[in-house]
């Protein structure tokens, strides 16, 4: 059986939560991102936080691009057998794990406006002072 054709239930894809040993699911396929925490962009801390649950909406709100999309093909192990997730939980995103939550989220809502608010008072504040 080839790697990329093997069958993980939950409860072992949900065991590799540590540093030294660390399976993601996204879009139903199981990667083992272990080699890739000191490489990843955003951080080994988004990829343990994403552990132990279904990362897909925290993959696909992170915006990734064709790149990164290419580069998973070398992490994946398998498939996700989606039958095997704990019938009390009833999102996927709610097992075992909370979402990864930039703390400045509001800063980032708010830029659109405060960089023009910015850009228009400094303009102003020069006109003024070369009078």
């Amino acid at each position: 059986m080839a790697v990329d054709s093997a069958i993980y239930r939950f409860d072992e894809v949900a065991k590799h939560n540590t540093a030294e040993d660390l399976w993601l699911i996204i879009s139903g396929k199981v990667y083992d991102v272990t080699q890739f925490l000191t490489e990843h962009p955003g951080g080994r801390d988004v990829l343990k936080s994403a552990s132990g649950k279904d990362a897909t909406a925290d993959f696909e709100n992170a915006g990734h691009g064709p790149d990164a999309r290419e580069l998973m093909n070398k992490f994946c192990i398998g498939k996700f057998e989606s039958s095997s997730l704990p019938k009390n939980l009833a999102k996927p995103e709610q097992l075992l794990q909370t979402s990864y939550q930039p703390h400045h989220g509001l800063v980032m809502k708010m830029l659109p406006f405060v960089v023009p608010f910015i850009i228009l008072s400094v303009s102003f504040a020069i006109r003024f002072f070369n009078k």
